[in-house]
C-alpha cells in the first residue's frame, strides 16, 4: 500500500468522487498540511522577524508605559521590590543579567524562582540534546538514507524513513545519551530545588507566617472535632510534643454564601450606577431597571418577568442581606463543629517534625498535615468526608476522559475545514462557488478562525478544569493548580499529540479493513510500518509549530491583550470605579497554564528527537529566547496569586519523566521496524523506560521528604518541664485560622467623585462604612444596633458630617490600585498582599465573630513538658515600657507604667490555657457589646511630667476612603499618638494638666 498517496492532503475536488467520499478522503488525514521545502525557514525567519520587532518596540513604548510593563515598582513594598528600572530604552536588561535566584525569591516569590529554573532546565536540556542529536543521528540519516531518486524532499532525508538496518543502532545509542543527559539534570535541578526550598524555609516570610508553624486536621471522627479532642489525636501519637494551641472549625452554614451575594449585588449596583451616572450633568431620561434575583427570599413576590427599579431593588437586597449576614455571625453555635481543625506550635521545626512522623498515619482516622496559608484554602471542601470527596474525584475524571475524547471530533473538523476552507468547498458545492467569488474575504476568514477557536478554546480549558478540581474536592487553591496542570497536560498529551499522529493511521487501518475484510491480518500486522512513515511524515510540522510558539512568548512580553482590553474598557464601556483600579493592578500569573504549554513543548520535542533531529535546536530556542522574557514579567509585571512555596516541582519531574518515557517508546517503534530482523536494537532499547521509573523513584526516596519538610526531627529548644518564653505567641496564632466569613468585610459601594452631588437624590444605602474588622458591618447594619455608630465626618471639611456615608466616593485622581492594595477585597486576587507587606499569614484584623468566651474547664493537664498554670490573670509590672502593636500581631500589647491591663482586651496577655479550651473563640465580642465592661482600671502610680511646648505629631493623610472613614482616619486627620518618646506618654501627669485648647485636631 502506498502511505503517501493515503495521507496526501486534498486540494482540489475530483470528478468521480461525491462530497460522501470527499469527507471520507479528507479523514485519512485530518491534521496533515503540505510542507513546502521552505516552510521550516519560513517558520524561523518569521518568528525571529516578529520577536525582534516586538521585543525593540517595546523597548521604546516601555519607559512611557511603567503602569503596564512594570507596576510591581510601583506597588511593592520596600523589601519585595524588584530591582530599579532606568528610563534608558535598553534598561530592562541588565537588571535581568544582575538578578541571582535568591533574590528573585525575595522579588516574586518562590513559585516564580521555581518556574524560571524549570525555564532554565528545559533550555539547557534541549541545548545539550540538540548538540548530541545533531551531531550524531542528522549524519546517519543524511548520509546513509537508501532512497537513491533524488526525489526526496530535504527535510524527510532527516528523518529514518528509508533508513534501515545496522544503521539504526546509532539511534538507539543516542537515546541512551538522552536519558543519561536528562537524568543528569533532573538530578542535578533537584538538588537546586531543594537548596531553594532550604532558602524559602529560612526566608523572613515563612519564619513570621502562621501556617509555617500550624497542622491542618482533616477527616476528624466526630467525637475527636472539639479542640480537646485534637490535642488529643496528637498526643496519642507524639506524647512528648509540647504545648499547642487547638481550633475546631465551627459550622457557619450559609454564611459564606451570603456574603457572596453581598459582594455580588454591590458590584451588580455599582456597574448600575456607573452607567446610569456616566454623564451627571445629562442623565438618562428612564432609570435603570433589573429583574430580581432568583435567591431573593422574596422573589416569588414580584411579577413575575417584570423588572423593577435597579437602584431602588439593588439598595434593599443589599441592606437586607447585610441584616442576614450580620445575624448569621451573631447565631453562629460554637458548639456545632466539623470534621478539620488547626493546631499552632511555637516552634516551625517541631511542627514540621510532627507532620513528618504523622505523614503516614492516620490518627483516629483523621489526617495531619502542615496547615497551608489561610488565603490558600477552599473553605466550603474543607468538611466534606472521605468517600465524599472520593466519590467526586471518580465522577469528575469520568467526565473529562469524556470531554478529552468528545474533543477528538471537533479538533479533526477544524483541521480538516478550517485550517483550509478549500475543503469544505469539496463536500460543500453551494460554500465552493461563494468560496471562488471572494477569494480574499474567505482568505481572511481562514487565517482568522482556526488560530482565534482554538486560543478560545485553550482559554477556557484551564478554567473548566479549575472548577472541575474544585467539584472534585480539592482543599487548596494550589493544590488545585497542580490537578489543572495534570489535567491540562494529559488532555494536551491525548489530544494534540497521541491522536494528531495516529488518527491517519487509524483511519487508514480501519478503512482498508472495510474495503477488504479478506486481508484484514495483513493489514494489522503492517500496522507498525505504517505508523511510522506517518510519524516521520509529520514530524517536520513539530518543527515548524514549535518555531512559531516564540510569537506567543514576544505577544506576552508585550502584554498586547492588556492594552486592548484597557482600552476598549475605558472607552467603549462603563467601567466602574472599583474595576477602573483593577486595571492598575498587577495581573496574577497563570503557571498552571504555562506549566502546560512547557511540558507539551518539551515532550513534543524529546517524542520526535529520534525522528527528527531538527525539533531539539527549534525547542531550544524557544526556552532559550522565553527564559528571560518570563523573567522580566515574573520581576516587573505578573504576581503570585497563592504562593505554594515551589510545590509544583513534582508535578513537572514527574510529566518530565513520562514524557522521555513516551520518546523511548518511540524509539523502540523505530527500531522494531527498521531494525535488524531478529529485533536486537529493539530488545536493547527496553530497558530505557524502567531506567527513568528507578530514577524517580530514587528522587522521590532521597529528596522529598527533605523538600516537603523543614525539619524531620524535633530538636528539643526548651528543657523538660520549662514554660514557653512566649506563651501568647501560639494565642496569637490559633485566631488567624478561623473562617473568613466570620472577620470578612462586606464590601461598600464605590461611586466616582463626579457624580458625588446628584448621588444622594437617587441613593438610600448603608450608614456604616463596612470595610473594617470591627465597623458596621459586623455589629451596626442601616441602624439595626444596641451600639452606637458615629456619623463620618467630610473629607474636605472636619467636622461636618458626610453626605452619604454609605459609599466610598473615589477622586479620579485616587483611581489607582497604590491607595487600596492593602484591602483584601483588591489584594486577593493580586498576590494576597504578599509583595505589598500587607500579607494575611502573618497580618490579619481580628475575628470577633470567631470569638466566645468558652466554657470549657482545664479537664487534663498539659502536655508533658509544660506544667499547668495557676489560672489567675497576669498583671504588667509598674515599670514596663510601653508599646503598641497592630490586634494582629503574635505579641500583643503592653501597657505604660501605671496602668493595668483591660481585662478581656484583644491586647492582653491572656491565662495560658490548657487544651481543652481554644483561643479561637476564647474572648468576647467586645465591638458589638460590653463596650465599657471591660475599661481598664484606674492607675496605679504617679506619671511623671511633660513639656507644653511639644504637640503630637500629625499622622500624614492617606485614607483610601473619603466619607466613610476607613483605616487612615476621616479626612486626614490624625487617629493615633505617637508614644515614641517619654514626654509624649499619655500617661504622664502633665499631660493631662496642660490646656487642650492650643491642641487642635
Amino acid at each position: 500500500m502506498d502511505v503517501w498517496n493515503n495521507v496526501h492532503h486534498l486540494v482540489s475536488k475530483r470528478d468521480d468522487l461525491n462530497p460522501a467520499e470527499e469527507l471520507l478522503e479528507l479523514l485519512r488525514n485530518p491534521f496533515k498540511q503540505t510542507l513546502t521545502d521552505g516552510a521550516i525557514w519560513s517558520a524561523l525567519g518569521i518568528s525571529l522577524g516578529f520577536t525582534a520587532f516586538i521585543a525593540i518596540a517595546f523597548s521604546f513604548v516601555r519607559p512611557y508605559n511603567s503602569v503596564v510593563y512594570a507596576p510591581k515598582l510601583k506597588h511593592a513594598d520596600e523589601e519585595h521590590a524588584p530591582p530599579p528600572i532606568g528610563k534608558g530604552y535598553l534598561a530592562w536588561i541588565p537588571p535581568l543579567w544582575r538578578t541571582t535566584e535568591k533574590e528573585l525569591i525575595s522579588h516574586a516569590g518562590m513559585d516564580a524562582a521555581l518556574f524560571l529554573r524549570f525555564t532554565r532546565m528545559c533550555r539547557n536540556i534541549f541545548l545539550t540534546l540538540g548538540l548530541v542529536g545533531c551531531g550524531i543521528l542528522l549524519p546517519v540519516y543524511y548520509t546513509l538514507n537508501s532512497d537513491k531518486t533524488g526525489n526526496q524532499q530535504w527535510f524527510m532525508r532527516l528523518t529514518p524513513s528509508n533508513v534501515n538496518d545496522q544503521p539504526i543502532w546509532a539511534l538507539v545509542i543516542t537515546a541512551y545519551l538522552f536519558n543519561l543527559i536528562i537524568i543528569g539534570y533532573l538530578w542535578w535541578n533537584y538538588r537546586r530545588v531543594l537548596s531553594l526550598r532550604r532558602v524559602y524555609f529560612e526566608s523572613k516570610d515563612y519564619q513570621q507566617s502562621l501556617s509555617a508553624r500550624t497542622l491542618m486536621l482533616n477527616d476528624i471522627p466526630k467525637r475527636y472535632s472539639n479542640d480537646e479532642g485534637i490535642a488529643r489525636i496528637i498526643d496519642d501519637v507524639v506524647p512528648h510534643a509540647s504545648f499547642a494551641r487547638t481550633a475546631a472549625a465551627r459550622n457557619v452554614r450559609d454564611l459564606p454564601n451570603l456574603i457572596q451575594q453581598h459582594d455580588h449585588t454591590v458590584r451588580k449596583l455599582e456597574k448600575v450606577l456607573a452607567k446610569y451616572l456616566r454623564n451627571p450633568q445629562n442623565l438618562p431620561p428612564a432609570r435603570p431597571t433589573c429583574h430580581p434575583s432568583k435567591k431573593d427570599p422574596s422573589y416569588s413576590t414580584y411579577p413575575k418577568g417584570q423588572k423593577v427599579d435597579a437602584i431602588e431593588y439593588l439598595t434593599q437586597r443589599i441592606k437586607e442581606l447585610e441584616i442576614e449576614v450580620k445575624e448569621a455571625r451573631a447565631n453562629i453555635d460554637k458548639r456545632s463543629t466539623l470534621s478539620y481543625g488547626f493546631a499552632s506550635y511555637d516552634d516551625i521545626s517541631e511542627a514540621h517534625s510532627i507532620a513528618y512522623a504523622l505523614r503516614k498515619k492516620k490518627p483516629q482516622g483523621a489526617t495531619v498535615v502542615l496547615a497551608p496559608r489561610p488565603n490558600d484554602i477552599i473553605w466550603d471542601n474543607m468538611p466534606l468526608t472521605p468517600a465524599s470527596r472520593s466519590w467526586r474525584r471518580i465522577m469528575i475524571n469520568f467526565w473529562i476522559v469524556i470531554l478529552t475524547l468528545v474533543w477528538v471530533a471537533p479538533s479533526a473538523m477544524i483541521a480538516i475545514f478550517l485550517v483550509n476552507l478549500s475543503n469544505l468547498g469539496l463536500v460543500w458545492p453551494a460554500f465552493q462557488t461563494q468560496l471562488s467569488g471572494n477569494t480574499g474575504f474567505w482568505s481572511i476568514v481562514q487565517g482568522v478562525a482556526s488560530p482565534a477557536i482554538l486560543s478560545l478554546v485553550y482559554l477556557v480549558l484551564p478554567i473548566i478544569f479549575r472548577r472541575l478540581s474544585i467539584r472534585a474536592g480539592d482543599r487548596t487553591k494550589t493544590g488545585r493548580e497542580r490537578h489543572v496542570v495534570a489535567k491540562l497536560y494529559a488532555f494536551f498529551v491525548f489530544n494534540n499529540l497521541i491522536v494528531f499522529c495516529l488518527f491517519s493511521t487509524i483511519w487508514n487501518l480501519i478503512s482498508s479493513v472495510a474495503d477488504d475484510p479478506q486481508k484484514a491480518w495483513d493489514t494489522l500486522s503492517n500496522f507498525g510500518v505504517t505508523l511510522f512513515i506517518s510519524l516521520c511524515g509529520i514530524s517536520s510540522f513539530w518543527v515548524t509549530w514549535l518555531l512559531q510558539r516564540n510569537l506567543g512568548a514576544a505577544i506576552d512580553l508585550a502584554q498586547l491583550w492588556t492594552f486592548v482590553y484597557s482600552f476598549f474598557m475605558r472607552k467603549f464601556s462603563s467601567p466602574t470605579p472599583r474595576e477602573m483600579i483593577e486595571l492598575t493592578a498587577p495581573p496574577a500569573f497563570d503557571y498552571a497554564s504555562y506549566y502546560n504549554y512547557f511540558l507539551f513543548y518539551s515532550t513534543v520535542a524529546l517524542c520526535f528527537s529520534g525522528l527528527q533531529p531538527l525539533v531539539l535546536p527549534a525547542a531550544a530556542l524557544y526556552f532559550s529566547i522565553d527564559v528571560w522574557l518570563k523573567k522580566y514579567l515574573l520581576l516587573y509585571i505578573f504576581v503570585t496569586k497563592t504562593e505554594s512555596g515551589g510545590m509544583f516541582w513534582r508535578v513537572l519531574f514527574n510529566r518530565f519523566i513520562f514524557g522521555t518515557i513516551l520518546s523511548n517508546l518511540v524509539v523502540f517503534l523505530t527500531a522494531w521496524v527498521h531494525g535488524d530482523g531478529v529485533h536486537t536494537m529493539a530488545f536493547a532499547s527496553v530497558p530505557l523506560p524502567f531506567l527513568m521509573i528507578i530514577f524517580k523513584i530514587y528522587c522521590s526516596q532521597v529528596f522529598d521528604d527533605k523538600i516537603h519538610f523543614f525539619s524531620t526531627r524535633n530538636i528539643q529548644k526548651l528543657p523538660e518541664g520549662a514554660i514557653q518564653k512566649d506563651p501568647l505567641r501560639s494565642v496569637g496564632l490559633a485566631h488567624r485560622f478561623g473562617h473568613p466569613a466570620l472577620y470578612k468585610p462586606l464590601i461598600t459601594p464605590m461611586v466616582h467623585a463626579k457624580a458625588q452631588n446628584i448621588l444622594a437624590s437617587i441613593y438610600k444605602g448603608r450608614l456604616s462604612d463596612g470595610r473594617e474588622a470591627y465597623s458596621g458591618d459586623t455589629m451596626s447594619t442601616s441602624g439595626y444596633s444596641d451600639a452606637y455608630v458615629m456619623n463620618p465626618m467630610n473629607a474636605g471639611k472636619p467636622g461636618k458630617v458626610a453626605s452619604l456615608p454609605g459609599f466610598e466616593i473615589v477622586p479620579e485622581s485616587r483611581l489607582d490600585f497604590e491607595y487600596y492594595k492593602s484591602r483584601a477585597e483588591f489584594a486577593s486576587e493580586h498576590g494576597g498582599g504578599d509583595i505589598f507587606g500587607r500579607s494575611n499569614d502573618i497580618i490579619r484584623p481580628g475575628t470577633p465573630g470567631s470569638m466566645f468566651n468558652g466554657s470549657d474547664s482545664n479537664s487534663r493537664s498539659g502536655s508533658p513538658t509544660i506544667p499547668a498554670v495557676p489560672a489567675i490573670p497576669r498583671m504588667d509590672s509598674p515599670g514596663s515600657i510601653g508599646k503598641v502593636l497592630s490586634p494582629g500581631s503574635d505579641i500583643g500589647m503592653t501597657y505604660p507604667g501605671g496602668y493595668s491591663q483591660p481585662l478581656g482586651s484583644p491586647y492582653t496577655p491572656d491565662i495560658v490555657p490548657g487544651r481543652s479550651r481554644s483561643p479561637f473563640y476564647a474572648h468576647g465580642n467586645d465591638s458589638g457589646s460590653n463596650l465599657v465592661g471591660n475599661a481598664a482600671a484606674m492607675p496605679m502610680a504617679t506619671p511623671g511630667s511633660r513639656e507644653r511646648s511639644l504637640e503630637r505629631p500629625v499622622r500624614a493623610p492617606g485614607g483610601v476612603g473619603m466619607l466613610g472613614g476607613g483605616p487612615r482616619g476621616y479626612g486626614g486627620l490624625p487617629q493615633e499618638e505617637d508614644f515614641g518618646s517619654s514626654e509624649h506618654d499619655p500617661m504622664q501627669y502633665n499631660y493631662f494638666r496642660e490646656a487642650r485648647t492650643s491642641r487642635r485636631y
